[in-house]
């Protein structure tokens, strides 16, 4: 699980047009820490063979607003956005984000 933290490593992905999950964390708020479980427990999960990145609000709010203006999806934290073919696919936040959402996403 990568961690970014620029916008150049952000539109470095959606140009890949590689499928990758991105989760935007809070490192002050306990919904954020157990979301952040779940979305590394799903990264390390045999069944997930997709990319995965995260960035922490607080140390990269340029990059969560530039994230949140580009996709038309509000920012919310804990938030995770799965990009298809460079695009916005499917997003969810807060208590919503567990291990079994993520890998139903196709």
């Amino acid at each position: 699980m990568q961690k970014i933290i620029n916008i150049n490593e952000f539109e470095e992905l959606i140009e890949s047009n590689e499928p990758f999950f991105l989760l935007k964390h809070s490192t002050t708020c306990p919904i954020s820490a157990a979301a952040y479980d779940e979305y590394q427990s799903f990264m390390e999960d045999p069944a997930s063979d997709k990319k995965g990145v995260y960035l922490a609000v607080q140390e990269a709010r340029e990059l969560s607003n530039h994230i949140a203006q580009v996709t038309n999806i509000r920012h919310e934290s804990p938030q995770v956005i799965y990009f298809k073919e460079g695009k916005p696919d499917w997003n969810e936040s807060h208590w919503k984000i567990t291990k079994d959402q993520l890998l139903s996403v196709k």
